[in-house]
């Protein structure tokens, strides 16, 4: 994988972030943490190229088994979800419609979801937990109503998520998923952000998940409902976008809750999402302690 990819960390205790460099990390934040705090901050500044320039070379200080994955953006203003946005995952709704004129939005908080490598936890609340993944678009550069033809313009990176669902609580509700889609570490983001450079990132990848290896859903961005370019259009329209807002693009068919009978996540499970030129965001399942 040729492109940097940026990991936050934690470490003996402290929290940082590096570039990924061979088996281990060049930590970026014990020289630039005065002037960016989180990666968040180098988002902010657009300095996610010189950074990556800056480390290009340079030795590892911490190896990859001795650090912590946390999720990429720490405390990003906001995580907004897409859903229902391939084709196959609309048709798994069975009520005759077509695909929707916009998408279907919810708001995930930051701490539904957990690092790479850390476990998605399973609350005692209910078995039926879930899997769903997914592409990340990291907001470079924040606006408002932006325009389809500028939309990727705004994008500083990429990244993966395993967007977990408590699917019985998703509805408890007349019209609402917001409980179903927080529980806290149900889902995962990362391992890393890969900066985004140009559409071809995007516009064809394979988008895969496999639970204890067996592939579960499988398709590409291509045959998404709503673009990249649009998504970002839509979700800039009623709110300002700032650096570092996360959006969660939508999953392919093949969720546990399809299959007849339903399979749900269980403790020991492990659970990889990956993407073309993105990478793999593999996490185990465990019980709530």
């Amino acid at each position: 994988m040729s492109h940097p990819r940026f990991v936050s960390f934690s470490s003996d205790g402290r929290h940082g972030y590096g570039l990924v460099a061979g088996n281990g990390l060049v930590d970026l934040s014990t020289r630039h943490g005065t002037a960016f705090p989180t990666l968040r901050e180098v988002i902010e500044a657009g300095a996610l190229a010189r950074l990556a320039d800056e480390a290009a070379g340079m030795a590892a200080d911490i190896s990859l088994d001795d650090i912590r994955y946390e999720i990429p953006v720490p405390a990003p203003e906001k995580i907004i979800c897409v859903g229902v946005n391939f084709p196959d995952r609309n048709e798994e709704y069975k009520d005759g419609q077509a695909a929707p004129a916009n998408p279907s939005l919810f708001i995930r908080f930051p701490r539904s979801f957990t690092g790479h490598g850390q476990p998605l936890i399973r609350p005692p609340e209910s078995p039926q937990l879930d899997y769903e993944g997914e592409i990340v678009i990291v907001i470079g550069k924040g606006g408002r109503r932006i325009p389809e033809a500028s939309a990727l313009d705004h994008i500083a990176a990429l990244s993966l998520s395993n967007e977990g669902t408590i699917r019985d609580w998703v509805r408890h509700a007349k019209f609402n998923v917001t409980q179903g889609k927080n529980f806290d570490r149900t889902g995962s983001i990362g391992p890393w952000l890969v900066p985004f450079t140009d559409e071809g990132q995007l516009a064809d990848i394979g988008l895969e998940t496999r639970v204890n290896g067996e592939v579960r859903q499988q398709d590409r961005t291509s045959r998404m409902i709503f673009s990249f370019r649009k998504i970002i259009n839509y979700v800039s329209t009623f709110t300002t976008l700032v650096p570092g807002d996360v959006i969660v693009t939508g999953t392919p068919t093949g969720a546990g809750a399809r299959f007849n009978p339903p399979i749900w996540l269980k403790p020991g499970d492990i659970v990889e999402v990956e993407a073309e030129g993105i990478g793999t965001l593999i996490n185990p399942v465990a019980d709530e302690a």
